[in-house]
């Protein structure tokens, strides 16, 4: 049986930055990693390790300064175009318009994404209808809350029906009813078949969501399998036990903090 080419493919990225008082900052160190179609591949780190750098970069946002990124086959760089037909983004930081209401927000992004009219409308209704929108559809961003916010940024990511999805820390301060929809929407989604990079600093959201995690730290990859793998790889259970001896076996000052 002939293995299926990995849907994200990373090779040796490096983003290299000039700092006036520290000289060159390399926020990613010849980082490498793929991700399939029906997997939850995690991203974890601390702040500053790199996560989100390198998800900018698969999102077209950012160049790496070498190396390259691939989605569904496309060079991020060269084919960028191509490769935003193929994700859908969505962090904490994902910005809801204050004069538009649900609907008018996610009719937007789909028109950007050139869905015929008719074919937006259905898939809208068919969203809304999932997530629970059709009571918030005519509601201002201004007058929503957070948990109403996530799930217009969840419905315009996904609006376009991309193979691929990247959720950057997108749990991050939300509440605990909110952020377990949230995951409980990545895991139905990874059921569908998608190809998803979900990055976060909670080790709990990752042994509950992830089928396979790299750790992250100053750029590079330290460990990465499947949870199984890392906990026998390790001599420990707990992820974040894992996690802790990593980061303190290549950077001892972490154990004074």
């Amino acid at each position: 049986m002939i293995a299926e080419a990995p849907v994200i493919e990373a090779l040796s990225l490096t983003k290299a930055y000039a700092d006036l008082r520290r000289g060159q900052f390399i926020a990613l160190d010849r980082l490498s990693f793929s991700a399939s179609a029906g997997e939850v591949f995690g991203l974890l780190g601390p702040n500053g390790a790199g996560k989100t750098t390198a998800l900018r970069i698969l999102s077209t946002i950012l160049q790496p300064t070498s190396g390259t990124a691939l989605v569904t086959g496309f060079d991020c760089v060269t084919q960028p175009a191509r490769v935003r037909h193929k994700i859908g983004f969505m962090s904490a930081n994902t910005a809801v318009y204050d004069r538009m209401t649900a609907w008018e927000m996610v009719e937007y992004f789909g028109r950007l994404y050139g869905m015929e009219k008719d074919h937006l409308r259905d898939r809208m209704e068919q969203l809304f209808d999932r997530l629970q929108m059709q009571k918030i559809r005519d509601l201002l961003g201004a007058k929503m809350s957070t948990g109403m916010k996530q799930k217009v940024s969840i419905a315009r990511a996904i609006v376009h029906d991309p193979p691929v999805l990247i959720f950057d820390e997108a749990t991050s301060g939300l509440d605990v009813l909110v952020a377990r929809a949230l995951l409980d929407t990545v895991s139905e989604l990874r059921d569908q078949g998608k190809c998803i990079v979900f990055s976060t600093h909670i080790m709990r959201e990752a042994e509950r969501l992830c089928d396979r995690v790299a750790i992250m730290h100053e750029g590079r990859i330290l460990a990465e399998g499947t949870l199984d793998a890392l906990r026998q790889q390790h001599g420990q259970q707990d992820l974040e036990d894992i996690f802790f001896d990593l980061i303190r076996e290549h950077d001892p000052t972490t154990a004074t903090l």
